[in-house]
């Protein structure tokens, strides 16, 4: 049974992880942070019961994780030696497989249930400022099984994750979070990225609308995590940039040729495609 949960790293994520757990379940809930004036703020505030130290680590029954890919393990290297055995650790990186190989056998030997974790939420702005309860509300939760942890905790970590408002919990391996992440997240982030560089983004005031406001909104990022999640799952992410650029060439040669029969059978198989998935 989950009763005190431990929140490490205190930005977007984690503290809305924090405020969900408050505001969701009749946990404890205890945070860490690089600044501790943010956790400190969060117990001022109420998120939080206290600024978990090595007594609340040692106590803890869940212990979430909202650094970026590299500082998630470092953390978890300085500190699993507190957990105690039986504990459940989840991170909340956007990459898995570097997760689950890093992780996985400092949980085997230290008998702590470590379980990768992603849930598909955010916004464009980051910090413990724009933290919220409802971030969850409806989103998806990808839970990835490891060899130190046994069904039951998965089952647990479920249905904890399910009471913070997440509609669907998916359970999947770490390599195909990763796959299925650099087309459905990653290849998004470069695409917006790269389309917001075009000279004519300076002057589009007054001539854009939803399509133009959808397409850029990701590119406002932080360029540091993304850096590393990029890096740190580029031979996925580089096959869905190749194949891309593969069907962009195609409309491109058909405008290009003043290929009329060509660009309709283009866009129909993109509308059809879109129709077929939702």
């Amino acid at each position: 049974m989950i009763s005190n949960v431990v929140i490490v790293g205190l930005g977007l994520m984690g503290g809305s992880m924090a405020k969900a757990v408050r505001a969701y379940t009749d946990c404890r809930v205890y945070g860490w942070n690089r600044t501790r004036a943010v956790a400190e703020d969060a117990v001022r505030t109420g998120t939080l019961d206290g600024v978990a130290d090595d007594e609340t680590l040692s106590q803890a029954d869940l212990v979430v994780i909202g650094l970026y890919p590299k500082s998630t393990v470092e953390w978890i290297e300085a500190h699993i030696g507190l957990l105690k055995p039986g504990c459940m650790l989840v991170d909340m990186v956007g990459v898995k497989q570097y997760l689950v190989d890093a992780v996985t056998p400092l949980a085997q030997a230290h008998g702590v249930h470590y379980i990768g974790g992603h849930p598909m939420a955010g916004k464009e702005f980051s910090g413990y400022a724009y933290a919220e309860a409802s971030l969850f509300e409806n989103a998806s939760m990808i839970l990835v099984q490891t060899d130190s942890s046994p069904l039951w905790a998965v089952d647990e970590a479920e249905a904890f994750f399910s009471r913070l408002g997440f509609a669907r919990v998916v359970r999947c391996t770490a390599e195909q979070h990763d796959h299925m992440i650099a087309y459905t997240s990653q290849l998004c982030h470069v695409v917006s990225s790269a389309f917001i560089k075009s000279p004519e983004a300076l002057k589009h005031n007054g001539y854009s609308a939803g399509s133009y406001k959808d397409l850029t909104r990701v590119a406002k990022l932080n360029e540091d995590m993304w850096t590393e999640l990029f890096l740190l799952n580029r031979e996925p992410l580089v096959q869905e940039i190749d194949e891309i650029i593969g069907h962009l060439r195609d409309y491109r040669d058909a405008i290009a040729g003043n290929d009329a029969e060509r660009l309709r059978a283009l866009l129909k198989e993109g509308r059809v495609r879109k129709e077929s998935i939702g």
